[in-house]
């Protein structure tokens, strides 16, 4: 029999979760019970609220990574606005620093289990740190933020990854469960509950096989350094923007006030050879930074940070004396502000 376990979490969206679990009920009739199906939670049986108007749905059993089957996460649904404790982010983030990423990981690394995802459903394993280089798709406001997760972000209805497959928008439940069943029941058991719920699957199921579509190159550039670009500037020009990186150099504490909690990182920052370079310390942890640029006397770069979450963030600040101001951002996640003192 092939078991399906959708996860619960406090702040589910409730149509990635319902619809799918309908998907899969009518199938197991159609199937003569050939599939059973179970609302489950990574800490056990439980009343879940969900995000809409605080719903509760009761799981019957706990998330069992070893199981064979198929595994579902549905998304958030919350404030898509601000960085307050209802907004998305912020309940992405919760569900992540629970045992579920632990879980998920478990999930992701056996052969006989499909992890699915419906909307933000992919974001909650991703800034877990359990998607990074792999194909995936999750609602359009999120994309950037996967993006940002080292995810692949593939604009497609449902992307099909072996033993990930991932939806986009909230109603893409829908596509993802049918396609579920398709691929392991059969077309005929999908067909007939296409028929029962006079409803046909969306959008071409992306996967990395076949050809590729052609493209056509275009002459580019990365970001540019300080003075690597030293044809366009001349050394008067060059001289002034040294002078003014330098009120960056030296020794930065610094605190990030991000939606997850707060961030103390330590930036080391100098401009040698006509180049800014940097690192930064998080906790054991040194990065350089990458792509620095001094735009408008304000210091930009990108940083991936690994906690709270796996995350790129993209920096952008300004020195006052001693004192350091800015932000920090990654995809729809609200701007977070930087502030932080040289102490050398």
């Amino acid at each position: 029999m092939l078991t399906v376990q959708i996860v619960l979490f406090d702040g589910f969206d409730l149509l990635d979760a319902i619809a799918p679990y309908e998907v899969f009920c009518a199938a197991a009739i159609f199937a003569d019970n050939a599939l059973s199906v179970e609302f489950v939670t990574a800490e056990g049986p439980r009343f879940v609220t969900s995000g809409i108007n605080g719903l509760k749905i009761e799981a019957s059993g706990s998330l069992n990574p070893a199981e064979q089957g198929i595994v579902l996460v549905p998304g958030a649904s919350g404030d898509v606005k601000g960085d307050g404790p209802d907004s998305i982010p912020a309940i992405l983030g919760r569900a992540t620093n629970t045992a579920l990423t632990g879980l998920m990981g478990q999930a992701l690394g056996q052969k006989d289990i499909v992890v699915a995802t419906v909307c933000g459903g992919s974001l909650v394993l991703a800034m877990g740190g359990l998607l990074e280089g792999r194909p995936a798709v999750t609602n359009h406001l999120g994309m950037d933020l996967l993006g940002a997760t080292g995810a692949v972000p593939v604009p497609a209805r449902v992307v099909d990854d072996g033993n990930l497959v991932t939806g986009g928008g909230v109603t893409s439940g829908l596509d993802v469960a049918l396609y579920m069943v398709e691929r392991e029941l059969g077309p005929r058991i999908a067909h007939a509950v296409e028929q029962l719920f006079e409803y046909e699957r969306r959008g071409t199921v992306w996967r990395e096989t076949g050809m590729a579509p052609g493209s056509h190159k275009t002459m580019g550039s990365d970001e540019p350094n300080v003075a690597t670009d030293t044809a366009a500037m001349n050394g008067e020009v060059l001289d002034n923007q040294i002078t003014q990186a330098s009120v960056f150099e030296g020794d930065w504490d610094t605190t990030i006030a991000t939606p997850v909690g707060k961030l103390q990182v330590k930036l080391s920052i100098s401009t040698r050879e006509g180049l800014i370079r940097g690192t930064a310390t998080q906790g054991d942890e040194t990065v350089e930074l990458m792509n620095p640029v001094l735009q408008n006397n304000k210091l930009t770069w990108s940083l991936r940070i690994t906690k709270p979450m796996r995350l790129n963030l993209k920096f952008e600040v300004s020195a006052d004396g001693d004192h350091i101001t800015g932000i920090a951002k990654a995809g729809i996640l609200p701007a977070s502000k930087l502030t932080g003192s040289r102490i050398s």
